[in-house]
């Protein structure tokens, strides 16, 4: 059988407990750092005058180019470490440079969008009709 497709989740809310542990997600942002002895990166991303943070463990991507200041999207499960909180344990790890970050947050919010919609419309097909 195969794992549920990840979800998008912008980095903020990674760190903030929206996701749980062994869940599959996508997440994007700028490679601040990447330290190669420890296989793990850092991913920054902007949000309301913040800085935000995601822990990448890079071991399945290894050997990889890293680019600091260059956008990363990653897909990969969290994980509870203990040393530095959550983190993503990468399976793919694709440079996307050049990459919109404005329209892609506006996609991620549409495709939100359009399946809580879905949602709603197959939670209201389930309930039966009112006879009167």
């Amino acid at each position: 059988m195969l794992p549920a497709a990840a979800v998008f989740h912008f980095p903020w809310e990674v760190n903030s407990g929206a996701v749980q542990e062994g869940e599959s997600v996508r997440v994007f942002g700028r490679l601040s750092c990447y330290q190669p002895e420890e296989s793990r990166a850092m991913l920054s991303a902007q949000h309301a005058s913040k800085e935000h943070h995601v822990i990448i463990h890079t071991v399945f991507v290894e050997p990889f180019n890293p680019i600091i200041g260059a956008q990363y999207i990653v897909l990969g499960e969290i994980e509870n470490a203990e040393v530095v909180g959550v983190m993503v344990r990468a399976r793919v790890l694709n440079c996307v440079d050049g990459v919109n970050i404005a329209l892609l947050q506006k996609a991620i919010n549409e495709q939100r969008s359009f399946f809580r919609e879905r949602e709603g419309k197959q939670g209201a097909a389930a309930q039966p009709a009112d006879a009167t």
